[in-house]
C-alpha cells in the first residue's frame, strides 16, 4: 500500500471513535432515536386505555355506547372461567392460521416465479395487480356462490388478503436484488437451484418480512367481518350475538382479543424477522 493510502486509511480509523463519541456527547446531534423498549412500544395504546376508562368513570361515554376497559376485562375473565371463550378463539385460530399458512405460500412460491421467469411475470403479475386493485371482502358474493357459506370460503378469502402484501414485497425485493450479485453467480458457475437458494432468497427475506407483518393484520382484519357469515364458533360470532343484545362489554372483549391476537402476531414475526437477518446493520437493529 502508498504511503498516501496508508495515511487516508489512518485517518479515517482514527477519526471513527471520536465520531461515536461525539455522538454520545451531551452536546453531540443523535442523527437516529435510540431503540425502543417493548414498554415504549405500549404508551400509546396504555393512554388510549386511560382516556377511555376515564371517560366511561365520570360518564362522559355510556355503557350503552362503549363498555369501560375495566368492565370488559372483568367480563372477558367470567367468560373465561365458565370455559365460553376458549372454544371461540380456538375456532378463531384455526381459521387464521390456516389462511395465513395457505395465502403466504402461494405468495412466495408466485412471486419467485414471476420474479424470475419472463413468462411468469407476464402471466401472473399483471393478474396479481389486478387483484389487488379488487378488495378482498367485496369477493364474498362470489365466494359464497363457488365455495359455499363453510369454513372453506372463509379460509379462501383470508389466504387471499394475505396472499398480495407478502407477494407484492417478495416480488419488490427480488426484483431489488444487486445484478452484481447476478453477475458473480454466473461468474462461480451456480445452478439456477443454488442461486435461488444461495442469492435469491436471502435477498427476498426483508421485502417478505415486511409483507408478511402486513398480512398478519390483514388476516386478523378480514376475519372480523367472515366470522359474521354463517358461523356458530368465533370471536366474531360472539360479538355479532352481543350486538342483537345490546352488549358491549362483549364486543370490546372481542376487540380486546383480536388486538391482542394481531400485535401478538405481529411481535412474533419481528422477532423471527431479528433473528433470521441479525446480519443486517440498520437503523432498527
Amino acid at each position: 500500500m502508498s504511503a498516501e493510502g496508508s495515511t487516508l486509511v489512518g485517518r479515517i480509523t482514527s477519526s471513527t471513535p471520536r465520531t461515536a463519541q461525539a455522538s454520545s456527547r451531551p452536546g453531540g446531534t443523535r442523527l437516529v432515536p435510540r431503540r425502543l423498549t417493548p414498554l415504549g412500544r405500549l404508551l400509546g395504546p396504555l393512554v388510549l386505555l386511560a382516556l377511555w376508562e376515564l371517560a366511561a368513570q365520570t360518564g362522559l361515554l355510556s355503557p350503552k355506547l362503549l363498555a369501560a376497559p375495566s368492565t370488559a376485562v372483568i367480563t372477558g375473565y367470567d367468560m373465561l372461567a365458565n370455559g365460553t371463550l376458549l372454544p371461540h378463539w380456538l375456532a378463531s385460530a384455526w381459521r387464521a392460521w390456516w389462511g395465513l399458512g395457505i395465502g403466504v405460500a402461494a405468495a412466495v412460491l408466485l412471486a419467485l416465479v414471476s420474479g424470475l421467469t419472463r413468462i411468469g411475470e407476464a402471466s401472473i403479475d399483471s393478474l396479481v395487480q389486478i387483484k389487488r386493485a379488487i378488495p378482498t371482502l367485496a369477493l364474498i358474493p362470489l365466494a359464497i356462490l363457488w365455495l359455499g357459506i363453510g369454513e372453506t370460503m372463509k379460509i379462501a378469502l383470508i389466504a387471499g388478503s394475505v396472499f398480495v402484501p407478502v407477494y407484492i414485497n417478495t416480488h419488490a425485493a427480488i426484483k431489488g436484488i444487486d445484478i452484481r450479485h447476478v453477475e458473480l453467480a454466473r461468474t462461480l458457475g451456480l445452478g439456477k437451484a443454488v442461486f435461488i437458494r444461495r442469492i435469491v432468497l436471502p435477498g427476498a427475506l426483508p421485502g417478505f418480512f415486511t409483507g408478511l407483518r402486513l398480512s398478519v393484520t390483514s388476516c386478523w382484519a378480514s376475519l372480523v367481518v367472515l366470522e359474521q357469515i354463517n358461523t356458530t364458533q368465533g370471536i366474531g360470532y360472539l360479538m355479532n350475538r352481543a350486538r342483537d343484545y345490546g352488549q358491549t362489554e362483549i364486543i370490546v372483549v372481542g376487540l380486546v382479543i383480536y388486538m391482542v391476537l394481531g400485535l401478538a402476531s405481529d411481535a412474533a414475526v419481528r422477532a423471527i424477522e431479528r433473528s433470521t437477518l441479525r446480519y443486517r446493520k440498520v437503523i432498527g437493529s
